[in-house]
């Protein structure tokens, strides 16, 4: 099982300062934004030991192994982050459009949708809908904005647009944008009346499609289940996924996954948990992003109980979105955590700092005996467990 906690990065990565982010630190900063966290079976399996976080120790005897990775693709973004996961590391980031898209995207766009466009510029996904959620609903217009990332997000009332309508407004972005190389289009629905408009989970995400083989396509190849819970599915444009379940939040996303490990008797689970980047992370809700991190530790032992004798967990992240943060509301250039458990484990000790998110991708492969030559080395040695020899051939 690969848990994602979408954002939760541990400090910002030698190369921050050209994204802007130096200072950033997911999981140190909220900690001391709330006087110190509550995570307790983190806390046990090691996650104090990798970096200062007030409220949790560095647990002398820790129950799992703990360390972090330093991201090797340039970006921050969502796609980088989980494809780089599963053994694609980017020789070149996506696009990006901080001033807004230029005609050649949005005239062809407007063309084929039949709508026109309100906004088309970098900023925030709730300040957007303050500014322009009532003209949206007055004019019937796509509200369309962009971040730091490469995203191209369609904002629309659920209640003057259908879904559908904008699903497939979604579809035509991603047919025109493959060209422009930018990594994922958005639907982002809200409801309410102005001054209290609200984003919905009804949010899909229409992502390139991955342009080489990841760990996903090899464990395919190889007759291994995959399943995805939340947007791991739209991540991947549905490729090497072929069984996903969506979640409406973290509390549902928990359930989802519970009620999975008690079903799938082999294979991978692959979950993302979106509320800390979501809902807490760009609206800089330190308070929030806390609750939700712990609301997952909350719910660790259940999934510790869940797993077999001979399974494997590892907890990770995709980037940062330090919710301290005020230079901006995007997210940060981090290292993310890494947390690995079984019940097979004799013993919990230290991973260190490793090269890559593709250290989870080649390990998933190693311990499921399938053969991935791409980047990434297997953790399982560190671990003490049984592997197949078959975990990556990527640099150490």
């Amino acid at each position: 099982m690969v848990l994602v906690i979408d954002s939760a990065g541990i400090g910002a990565l030698p190369d921050a300062a050209d994204y802007g982010d130096a200072g950033a630190a997911t999981w140190q900063n909220t900690a001391e934004a709330v006087g110190g966290l509550r995570c307790p079976h983190l806390e046990r399996l090691g996650l104090g030991r990798v970096a200062p976080i007030r409220g949790l120790s560095a647990a002398p005897a820790p129950t799992g192994f703990a360390g972090k990775l330093a991201e090797v693709s340039p970006g921050k973004d969502t796609t980088t982050g989980h494809w780089e996961l599963m053994g694609v590391e980017l020789a070149r980031a996506f696009s990006v459009f901080p001033q807004g898209f230029p005609a050649e995207i949005v005239e062809p766009f407007v063309a084929r949708t039949g709508r026109g466009v309100l906004g088309n510029k970098a900023a925030s996904g709730t300040a957007i809908l303050d500014e322009l959620g009532a003209e949206q609903l007055r004019t019937g217009k796509w509200i369309l904005y962009t971040s730091a990332d490469s995203v191209f997000q369609l904002a629309a009332h659920e209640e003057k647009i259908p879904l559908e309508e904008l699903y497939r407004a979604c579809r035509l972005a991603r047919e025109l944008l493959d060209a422009h190389r930018v990594g994922r289009v958005i639907a982002r629905p809200f409801v309410g009346v102005p001054g209290a408009f609200k984003r919905t989970y009804h949010r899909h995400d229409f992502s390139m499609k991955p342009d080489r083989p990841t760990v996903l396509d090899r464990l395919g190849e190889a007759g291994v289940p995959v399943v995805g819970v939340g947007k791991i599915s739209d991540i991947f444009a549905g490729v090497g996924v072929p069984r996903n379940v969506g979640s409406e939040g973290n509390a549902d996303g928990l359930r989802k996954t519970l009620a999975l490990l008690g079903e799938l008797q082999r294979g991978l689970l692959f979950v993302n948990y979106v509320d800390t980047d979501m809902v807490y992370g760009h609206r800089r809700d330190a308070a929030g992003y806390a609750r939700a991190l712990e609301e997952i530790d909350a719910a660790l032992p259940g999934i510790q109980a869940a797993l077999g004798p001979d399974d494997l967990l590892l907890i990770t992240a995709d980037h940062g979105c330090d919710p301290t943060f005020r230079a901006h509301t995007d997210h940060t250039r981090e290292y993310v955590p890494l947390v690995a458990w079984s019940p097979a484990l004799g013993r919990g000790g230290d991973l260190g700092v490793r090269r890559g998110f593709a250290d989870v991708g080649a390990t998933v492969a190693d311990f499921l005996g399938v053969a991935w030559g791409g980047p990434g080395r297997s953790i399982l040695p560190a671990l003490g467990l049984p592997g197949h020899g078959v975990g990556g051939g990527g640099a150490a």
